[in-house]
């Protein structure tokens, strides 16, 4: 695939591309990474005005977590059974559910 070509597994955003959202995780589980990863960017921007680097550090985790759960990190979904897939989602979200408990 050439750079700025969208397709089923990228999307372009200012000539960038960025790996899509794994299309078969189930929505509430979709919804819910998708909320850990929005409270984790504000955290990060919150974190940086701040200059509060170690809650950045912290901030950047969550989001990785969470975009590793929604499949636009790590291993190509595409390329792996939907079982691992959820797996990897559901343990993202116990993760990110912990995290939250967390002082």
């Amino acid at each position: 695939m050439t750079a700025g070509v969208e397709d089923d597994h990228f999307f372009v955003v200012n000539g960038r591309r960025w790996r899509r959202t794994d299309p078969t995780l189930p929505e509430d589980v979709a919804a819910r990474l998708r909320s850990h990863l929005g409270r984790g960017r504000n955290r990060v921007k919150l974190a940086k005005r701040a200059g509060d680097e170690d809650a950045v550090a912290r901030a950047r985790h969550r989001n990785g977590l969470a975009k590793h759960g929604l499949g636009e990190r790590g291993p190509e979904w595409w390329t792996r059974p939907e079982p691992e897939r959820l797996t990897q989602a559901e343990q993202a979200l116990a993760e990110l559910d912990r995290l939250d408990e967390s002082p």
